[in-house]
C-alpha cells in the first residue's frame, strides 16, 4: 500500500520531467529547483503563517479564558443568588411567624375588649333593669296612693294600706 502511494505520488515527476526523446532526463536540475522554490516558498511564507496560527491560538485561548471567567462569575452569580434565595426564604418564615403572633395578640386584645365591653354592657343593663323596677314601684305606689286618696268612699288602715301595695308592688 505504502509503495503504491509513493509511486503515485512520484509519477508526476516522471512524466514531467522525460525529456524530448533522447534519452536525456533532466531530473536533477528539476529537483534541484523545486526544493530551492520549496526553500524559498517557505522562507517567505512560513513566518506569516507562523505567526497566523500563533495569533490564531492566542485568539482561541483567550475566548477560552473569557469563557471560563464568565462560567466563574456567573456560578458565583448564581451562589449568591441562591443565598438570597435562602435568606429571602428566612425572611418569609420570620415574616409569616411575625405577623402570626401579631394575629394572635391582635386577636387576643380584641377578644379581651370584647369582654370588657360586654361586662359593661351587663352591667348597664343591670343598672337600668335595677332603674326600671325602681321608676315601677314608685309608678305603682303612687297609682296606688292617688287611688286611695281619690276614693273617697275607701277609709282603710295603715296595714291593709301596706298589704294592698305589697300585693300591687309584687
Amino acid at each position: 500500500m505504502l509503495k503504491k502511494i509513493v509511486l503515485l505520488s512520484t509519477l508526476p515527476f516522471y512524466v514531467f520531467a522525460a525529456g524530448n526523446g533522447s534519452g536525456e532526463y533532466d531530473i536533477i536540475p528539476r529537483a534541484v529547483n523545486f526544493v530551492l522554490f520549496a526553500a524559498i516558498l517557505y522562507y517567505f511564507i512560513a513566518t506569516p503563517l507562523k505567526n497566523f496560527y500563533n495569533e490564531r491560538i492566542e485568539k482561541i485561548a483567550s475566548k477560552m479564558n473569557e469563557i471560563q471567567e464568565k462560567l466563574i462569575a456567573s456560578k458565583n452569580y448564581k451562589l449568591e443568588m441562591m443565598k438570597k434565595l435562602d435568606l429571602a426564604k428566612q425572611e418569609a418564615a420570620n415574616a409569616v411567624a411575625f405577623a402570626r403572633k401579631e394575629a394572635e395578640i391582635i386577636t387576643d386584645k380584641i377578644e379581651a375588649e370584647t369582654k370588657m365591653e360586654i361586662k359593661a354592657l351587663e352591667k348597664t343593663y343591670e343598672e337600668h333593669k335595677e332603674y326600671e323596677i325602681r321608676r315601677m314601684e314608685k309608678e305603682v305606689v303612687q297609682a296606688v296612693l292617688e287611688e286611695i286618696f281619690e276614693d273617697q268612699n275607701l277609709q282603710l288602715q295603715q296595714k291593709e294600706i301596706l298589704n294592698i301595695m305589697m300585693k300591687k308592688v309584687s
